[in-house]
Parts: structure tokens; C-alpha cells; sequence
């Protein structure tokens, strides 16, 4: 690897953030090199063969509404590069006991219509007009420093009444019967946080306007496909990609003008060294992780046989039970408790996607929430959430594949504990990560940027921190 002073831009980090910010500086003409440890780019995107061969599991993302919806990643033409998304019958499915389920259509009437009259009418009373603004809501979201334009300030104003809510406060109040109320805690409860945290609300708000808006889809192939793609795309405009490169200081970075660093706080602080302010390390090391999870994926000889057939259509299902079991299970992780009934988010890829499994054989990926660090083996508790919504599910079950915490830490530093949010993301840390600012992406070093997910607007297969990043270092050019 070359350290001639050749590059105008050098991104560390090759996952999702790391590569859009390499890609955007490349399109606006800048010499970049990309620089991962891992022996594959793709941080939270990438694909492994984890239990037999033939079967492609994604190892951390496996749906991604947030990339259909992403300001940053729409921009780019992707296609050309390889990437097609698969779309699955619904977005999400939440089962009850006794055979019921509560699905999130990509139609908002259909979803509605479920619900019966008076859940159905506030259904729709709630998301008819989020909708109408919707995209802007989201690009508002994505850019949570950015002044928003004064026709969005409507549709802000209609959102956030709601969002900040806490999530079991919200669904109560919103809806009556238990269909309704499941599904919107389930999608509250990918916030990682206790569902009576102001603010939850809007992570479950924001899943469905984006089920609705654009799907819940999946990468054709792998989730790796949305890495190789973005690589494809560096490659075409000049950039380089250097994988297999652990980068242990800020001195065995290659000069450059501008260096961007897609890592957490904790790996920003063991790379700065002296070169980092005091006050700014400080700053750095009141970062707050969150929740970890525990990790499964199975080979299985045929589909998870769901009681309920809405889950079958389903590529995401949420699988706990009623909405106050989900609020239990939550409020155990954030005690600091392995809950025996576990939130459980299970993707079921190959039902939709031929290329993840051999012939005639199925596999899915789950996880539930645990404590950060945690060392207790959830997968029993796992598989028996799925049995008891999908009686025969461990009959089915050829080899199994399990991560916790400390594992999913040695795939990737950046989710510390098992982290995969890079960081708590509570109403505020949401906004001020990973320290308040009203530009978190530039550093007081010159030149230097962070781009990670612990940058607003945080955790999804969005690349708008890396966007962010790379708009502050050409302003800074």
C-alpha cells in the first residue's frame, strides 16, 4: 500500500458509512483508498456460508427498508453495479397465540383492514397522512442537524407529536385491540430500548411508514451484494479498496487531506492517541453503548411452519407474543436480566430468495436482545419462542450457527459488547452522537472526520453518516 501522498481521501472502514462516504468523495472527483481489517469490505453487510455449504446467512443486516429509503443510497446506481432487491409477500408479521398474526402489508389499507373498524380507522388516521409526507419525513430524519425545508415543517410537526412518545404509552393509547397493538411495540422494540423510553414510538412509526413507503426488503444474494455493489461502483470512479489491513494509529493511516474513520467512539480513542484533544477524548469516552444480542442461524430441511399464514408471507417476524410481553421482555434487557420469553426478530430470506439455500432445503437468521456483553446461551429461549408460534420448527432444523455478544464484537469492533447500534440510542445520545455538535462528523483535528454509525442520524444500512461525513470534508477542501 502505497503512502506516496497519491490520495486526496482515505476512509478506515469498509462497512455501509465507510464506503458511501468513499463513494461520494470519489464521485466529486477525490482520490480515495479505502482501508478494511477484515479480509471482505462490507462491516455490517457482509455474507458467509456460517452453516452448511450451499447456504448463504447474512452474519449482522439482513433487511434494509432504510436503504431503499436512504437519501444517500438512492442517489447512487446501485442496479448497474449489481445490486437487486427482493421484496416478500408483506414486509412483517407479529404472531398471537391461537394462530392469529398481526402483518404489516405494503398496502396501509390492507393493513388497516386487519384491524378491524375502530383500530383500522385509527390505523389509518395515523398513517394516511404521515404518508402523504413521508419521504420527506424520512430525508428529515436521516439529516437530524440539517435545517428542514419550510413545506416539511408540517409533516415534522405531525410526526414528532407522536414520536416521542414512549411506545407502550402510544400503542395503548392509539389502539384498542391487540393486533394493532403487538405490531407497533414489535416495531418499537428494534429501538433497543425499554418501550417505556420516550422517543420509542418513533422507531415504530418510522418501520411501518417505511413498510408501506418503499418494503422491507432484501438483498438478492446476500446482504454482502449491497457491499460488493458500492465497491463496484468506488472501483468505477478511481477509488481503491485495500482489505485485510488492521489499522493500529492514526500515523499508519496514508497522508492525506482528509481521513474518515467509520468506527465507534472506543476505536476513534485507541487509533487517536495524543493527536486527539484531551477534552475531545473526554468527550469521547462518556460514549454510551447500548443493548447486545444473541445471534442464530439455521440450516433447516423445509419453511418454518408458522401456525399463522400471514407469517409465511412475511420476510421479517416478530416473535414474542402480546404487545406486554414484548414490554417485558425489553424492560428485563435494559435491567440488566437475559428474559426467559425473548423479543425475537427472525429473517427468513430464502423463502424469497432461491439463491440463499439449496434446493428443497430453507434457512432463516434471528436474534433476540440480551444485557451488553452478555455470556448466557439464549438459543434454547430463542428456538422456543419460534416453536411455540411454529410447532415442528426444531424437527426442521438441520445445523445451527450461533454468535453472542463476545463473538459478534471479534466480526466486527465497531459493535462493542455485541452493539449492533454502534452506540445507545436513546432520545438524546440519538442526536448528540457521539458528542454534541452541531457538525459530529468533523473532528478538532483537521482533516480528520467520523462517519460511523455513532454519527447521526445512527444504526441502519443507510450510509447517510458516511454522506454527512464526506459533505463536511469537501466543504472543508
Amino acid at each position: 500500500m502505497s503512502s506516496e501522498g497519491r490520495y486526496d481521501a482515505v476512509v478506515v472502514g469498509a462497512g455501509p458509512n465507510g464506503l458511501v462516504a468513499a463513494v461520494t468523495l470519489a464521485r466529486a472527483g477525490r482520490k480515495v483508498l479505502v482501508i478494511e481489517a477484515a479480509s471482505v469490505p462490507g462491516g455490517g453487510t457482509r455474507s458467509e456460508a456460517l452453516t452448511l455449504p450451499g447456504h448463504v446467512h447474512d452474519v449482522c443486516s439482513a433487511i434494509h427498508p432504510l436503504a431503499l429509503a436512504s437519501p444517500a443510497l438512492r442517489a447512487l446506481p446501485l442496479a448497474d453495479h449489481g445490486l437487486e432487491w427482493v421484496h416478500p409477500g408483506a414486509p412483517v408479521a407479529h404472531p398471537l397465540d391461537g394462530g392469529r398474526a398481526a402483518v404489516l402489508e405494503r398496502s396501509v389499507d390492507a393493513t388497516a383492514l386487519a384491524f378491524g373498524d375502530d383500530d383500522g380507522a385509527a390505523y389509518l388516521g395515523l398513517m394516511v397522512p404521515l404518508l402523504a409526507d413521508g419521504h420527506r419525513i424520512v430525508d428529515a430524519v436521516l439529516s437530524p442537524l440539517s435545517v428542514p425545508p419550510l413545506g416539511a415543517l408540517p409533516a415534522l410537526a405531525r410526526f414528532g407529536v407522536s414520536a416521542l412518545s414512549p411506545a407502550e404509552r402510544f400503542a395503548q393509547r392509539r389502539f384498542a385491540g391487540e393486533e394493532a397493538r403487538a405490531l407497533m411495540v414489535g416495531l418499537a422494540a428494534h429501538s433497543v430500548l425499554s418501550l417505556g423510553a420516550p422517543g420509542t414510538a418513533g422507531f415504530g412509526l418510522m418501520l411501518a411508514m417505511l413498510g408501506h413507503l418503499v418494503g422491507w426488503p432484501m438483498a438478492r444474494g446476500g446482504s454482502q451484494a449491497i457491499a460488493d455493489a458500492l465497491v463496484s461502483l468506488l472501483l468505477a470512479n478511481g477509488g481503491e479498496v485495500v482489505v485485510g489491513h488492521r489499522v493500529r494509529s492514526l500515523a499508519d493511516i496514508p497522508p492525506a487531506p482528509s481521513t474518515l474513520l467509520d468506527l465507534s467512539p472506543r476505536q476513534v480513542l485507541d487509533l487517536g492517541g495524543v493527536r486527539l484533544p484531551s477534552r475531545y477524548r473526554r468527550r469521547l469516552s462518556r460514549f454510551r453503548y447500548g443493548a447486545s444480542v444473541w445471534k442464530v442461524d439455521w440450516a433447516l430441511d423445509g419453511p418454518i411452519p408458522w401456525s399463522a399464514e400471514g407469517c409465511g408471507r412475511a420476510g421479517t417476524v416478530h416473535v414474542c407474543g402480546s404487545a406486554a410481553e414484548v414490554v417485558d421482555a425489553e424492560r428485563l434487557v435494559q435491567r440488566g436480566h437475559n428474559p426467559e420469553h425473548p423479543m425475537v426478530l427472525v429473517a427468513q430470506q430464502s423463502r424469497f430468495d432461491p439463491t440463499r439455500a439449496p434446493s428443497g432445503a430453507q434457512n432463516a437468521w434471528a436474534y433476540c436482545h440480551v444485557p451488553n456483553g452478555s455470556t448466557v446461551d439464549m438459543t434454547d429461549r430463542i428456538e422456543a419462542q419460534i416453536e411455540r408460534f411454529a410447532p415442528g420448527f426444531r424437527e426442521r432444523i438441520v445445523a445451527r450457527h450461533v454468535m453472542g455478544p463476545a463473538a459478534i464484537e471479534a466480526h466486527d469492533a465497531n459493535y462493542v459488547g455485541g452493539d449492533i447500534s454502534s452506540g445507545r440510542a436513546g432520545l438524546t445520545q440519538l442526536v448528540t452522537r457521539p458528542v454534541a455538535s452541531r457538525s459530529p462528523w468533523r473532528t478538532p483535528v483537521d482533516g480528520l472526520y467520523l462517519c460511523g454509525a455513532s454519527t447521526p442520524p445512527g444504526p441502519g444500512v443507510h450510509g447517510m453518516g458516511g454522506w454527512h461525513a464526506a459533505q463536511a470534508a469537501l466543504a472543508d477542501s
